[in-house]
């Protein structure tokens, strides 16, 4: 393996190859900042001039850009409270709070150093457990996969912002809003009264509109308020002791949960970063300060989801599984280069796999670079008046949500969940229980109802697998701590 890793490395560090790797970073920072332009959709949208490339360096481009694109969600969730991707959602609970304080610059700084720490520790790790794990995730079927789902709604108990019973009022809308389309089992229409609703309701026109049109809202109510002063930026942006005080969330907890959760095909860089966000708040000893500015959630959901990138590759390479949309589109990218992705990939074509594998430990530093150096830039836009804010992001809003379907109705979506995200606010219902619902809702009814079928309608096959039985305990406990916590707390 070290022979051949020299060999992907001798490859990577030519002049030719290092400017794919800064064009990708350049090109995914742009998509994953614009709201509506996810990953998957950046990715997409470069495979064709990959055609004539060679594999290598096509492979490169690609990889780079989904890599840039994970962090580049975290600057409009910071700076505006629009998450450029959906794994940027849990990187607004405290980025926006930051900023809105004038620390934008601090809050950059550590999602960039926690986005590129995540990226490198995760890369590490998958050049030595790529096959192992994605073996591992290969046992999981439905019944784990529901476990999974039902461990992640679990989170709600310790995301509910204060009030619990407003953090169940929020997931049940979420769970309503995803039942929404085509039954997935049966094929049955479900709430659609009309055919643009056959299909769902879009996932990231509403998340854009809960989060971010919401916040326009806010902005122009509060249009003659003068925001806080933004704070000068020296050095990093950050004080050696504030990186210390979370330095194991940076580099151990965010890098690993979010790889593990990216290896399991379907899961991906949102649950990573809603699951890593939790564990940091579950384990910090000021747990009240998460959602009004704490640096260590912003590098809890940073650090995951771009972990996670690494891990989605990991299925993708030792097995030719993808871990997520963004993997599965690669592996057309990798069939169009006459290279079929799997176990013979490592004994057939072991250039590729092991310059992919240099790429993102190269590319990771390059990423981290470009972010530092782009701070002092970004941070400006909070000196924006709010009401002049306002009309920009909306704009963004608006064409963000066009760009994901090319049609009005992606739109009317957004602007829909916008205005009902303002009034649940008003009403301070969180909004981060609607996402993780709709991110889980599908995976955990589809799950169910397949291992229904496989079980014979017997709802004990639950407790039948022991990963199932270890995440349903995970889950009963997440739940019911922080509830007799609240109970304590109380009394006291």
């Amino acid at each position: 393996m070290a022979a051949s890793l020299l060999e992907g490395f001798s490859t990577v560090f030519t002049l030719e190859i290092m400017l794919y790797i800064l064009a990708g970073s350049l090109i995914g920072y742009f998509v994953g900042a614009l709201p509506g332009l996810t990953p998957s959709v950046g990715i997409a949208l470069l495979v064709p001039i990959t055609f004539t490339m060679e594999p290598i360096p096509a492979l490169i481009l690609l990889v780079s850009l989904y890599v840039a694109a994970e962090y580049g969600g975290g600057i409009t969730a910071i700076l505006l409270n629009a998450p450029g991707t959906p794994a940027a959602a849990a990187t607004a609970l405290d980025g926006y709070p930051l900023a809105t304080r004038g620390q934008a610059g601090k809050a950059l700084t550590i999602s960039i150093l926690a986005s590129g720490i995540g990226a490198f520790v995760s890369a590490i790790l998958l050049i030595f457990t790529a096959v192992p794990m994605a073996a591992m995730a290969l046992q999981f079927g439905p019944v784990e996969y529901f476990a999974l789902a039902i461990f992640g709604l679990s989170l709600i108990s310790s995301l509910s912002e204060g009030s619990i019973t407003k953090g169940f009022i929020a997931m049940f809308f979420g769970l309503l809003i995803i039942s929404v389309g085509i039954d997935p089992i049966v094929g049955v229409p479900r709430f659609a009264v009309n055919t643009d609703l056959l299909g769902g309701i879009p996932f990231l026109p509403a998340l854009v509109g809960l989060f971010a049109l919401s916040e326009v809202l806010f902005m122009l109510e509060k249009s003659d308020v003068k925001r806080n002063k933004v704070e000068k930026i020296t050095g990093l942006g950050v004080s050696r002791s504030e990186i210390m005080s979370i330095k194991k969330t940076l580099f151990i907890k965010a890098p690993l949960l979010g790889y593990v959760i990216g290896v399991i095909p379907g899961a991906g860089a949102t649950i990573a970063s809603l699951i890593s966000y939790n564990e940091a708040k579950r384990s910090s000893k000021d747990k009240g300060s998460f959602g009004k500015g704490n640096i260590e959630g912003v590098a809890a959901s940073e650090g995951a989801n771009n972990a996670a990138v690494p891990g989605a590759l990991a299925p993708l390479l030792a097995l030719g599984i993808p871990g997520s949309a963004s993997a599965a589109i690669l592996i057309g990218a990798l069939t169009m280069q006459g290279l079929q992705p799997g176990p013979k990939l490592f004994t057939d074509n072991p250039e590729i796999p092991y310059s992919l594998f240099a790429a993102l430990l190269i590319a990771a530093p390059i990423m981290l670079l470009i972010g530092l150096l782009g701070v002092r830039a970004w941070v400006n836009v909070t000196k924006i008046p709010n009401n002049i804010l306002a009309v920009i992001v909306a704009g963004i809003c608006i064409v963000g949500a066009y760009a994901y379907s090319n049609s009005m109705y992606s739109v009317w979506v957004m602007l829909l969940f916008g205005i009902f995200g303002y009034f649940i606010r008003k009403l301070a219902i969180p909004t981060t229980p609607i996402v993780l619902a709709m991110v889980l809702g599908f995976m955990m009814e589809v799950n169910f109802r397949r291992g229904m079928i496989i079980a014979d309608g017997e709802i004990s096959f639950i407790f039948t697998r022991p990963i199932s039985v270890v995440l349903i305990t995970l889950s009963v406990l997440t739940l019911i701590l922080p509830l007799v916590q609240s109970l304590k707390n109380k009394k006291a």
